[in-house]
């Protein structure tokens, strides 16, 4: 695995994870609000992804060793598209996968833009105004302290939240390309009508899975590794997805 830099349209320069074996396809994982690249969860996502794909893992803006200041999906579309470009120099087949907020972003952009061809999408919210994020409940504290890493916490830089923001659910419906839907029926922070929402919406090849017992993002894959990476490696596999 190297690190490497680089440096968005708007000048914010982002850091990155490249897990390089020369591969055709790769897999680009884009983290949420208060995660990393280098988080534990996503170092573990990123190896078990690695065993199929290459893979790159960034860290968004106000996050991790990247420079700038986190917006809420406002402008961390410059960070992915960014990644994006770096990645279509190299490789003839693009995977996202985003978590929560990176959920959205990988919905904006692949609306956006038709340079990918499949996308992962966790936990995603619908809007960001509507995110329930009940932080009292115990599914929501017990896995944020179970993760908790001190380094990664004093990390994070987050701007103002008051920003216009593209809605993932304006823009569902324009994406051409196989998407899966993944979201956790007990998750407190997104509840799981946001991402059902979505995918009823989008008019592309689609599939929607719900996990019973899961909760968010990439606490679908940290309770349930297993089925989490056998529906994700079987979407990106299938040649009719």
């Amino acid at each position: 695995m190297k690190e490497i830099f680089l440096t968005t349209e708007d000048n914010v320069k982002i850091a990155l994870n490249h897990y390089n074996n020369n591969r055709n396809e790769v897999i680009i994982i884009a983290h949420g609000w208060f995660m990393t690249k280098d988080s534990n969860a996503f170092q573990q996502i990123s190896e078990e992804f690695f065993k199929h794909f290459d893979v790159i893992t960034l860290d968004f803006r106000g996050h991790g060793k990247s420079a700038g200041f986190y917006t809420f999906t406002s402008k961390e579309i410059f960070d992915l598209k960014t990644v994006v470009d770096y990645a279509k120099k190299q490789y003839s087949k693009i995977y996202l996968a985003g978590f929560s907020l990176g959920g959205a972003l990988v919905l904006i952009h692949s609306a956006k833009f038709s340079d990918i061809d499949k996308i992962i999408a966790v936990s995603a919210p619908s809007d960001f105004d509507k995110i329930e994020n009940q932080v009292w409940r115990k599914e929501a504290f017990i896995p944020t302290f179970k993760k908790f890493e001190l380094k990664r916490w004093f990390s994070v830089r987050p701007s103002v939240i008051i920003r216009k923001k593209i809605k993932p659910i304006d823009i569902v419906d324009k994406i051409t390309v196989p998407t899966l839907f993944l979201a956790g029926k007990k998750d407190p922070t997104v509840h799981f009508w946001h991402t059902q929402k979505l995918y009823e919406k989008a008019v592309c090849p689609k599939q929607f899975e719900l996990f019973e017992n899961g909760i968010h993002a990439e606490d679908l894959y940290l309770d349930d590794p297993e089925r989490f990476m056998n529906l994700c490696i079987d979407f990106l596999k299938s040649q009719d997805a």
